[in-house]
């Protein structure tokens, strides 16, 4: 059974090997200075395994922000990804954010729609 965790502060090792599977990528050297800075992160776990993770970051007033939605393949299209992101919401909603804002590509419009995203207009630069 997958439980879904608040601010669980995973270890690198364990975000690092859901990056690997999730992203194709290593991320960050550390992900402890972005698990410190966030509003919440949210894990969910299969036992002890990291199996999916979402954090939301924040402008320290009411502007929160989803970032780095993923699920471990193996565990997709049961639920985790829309059960991290319920959880994250109600997590910012209580810690006092009034907005919820997201990007994500085409694919994944469904899901945000289903957590209770609506599209808006927005504006996007790639720095590097």
């Amino acid at each position: 059974m997958i439980e879904i965790r608040t601010d669980p502060y995973p270890e690198d090792g364990a975000l690092r090997r859901l990056w690997q599977v999730a992203w194709s990528s290593a991320g960050p050297a550390s992900f402890q200075p972005i698990l410190r800075h966030g509003l919440t992160h949210v894990g969910a776990f299969d036992g002890a395994r990291l199996v999916g993770f979402v954090n939301v970051a924040w402008d320290g007033g009411v502007h929160a922000f989803i970032l780095d939605t993923c699920v471990d393949p193996a565990c997709r299209r049961q639920g985790i990804a829309l059960r991290l992101l319920t959880q994250a919401a109600e997590t910012a909603r209580t810690r006092g954010a009034q907005w919820l804002h997201v990007d994500f590509e085409p694919p994944l419009e469904g899901l945000y729609r289903q957590a209770g995203f609506r599209p808006t207009a927005a504006g996007l630069i790639r720095l590097a």
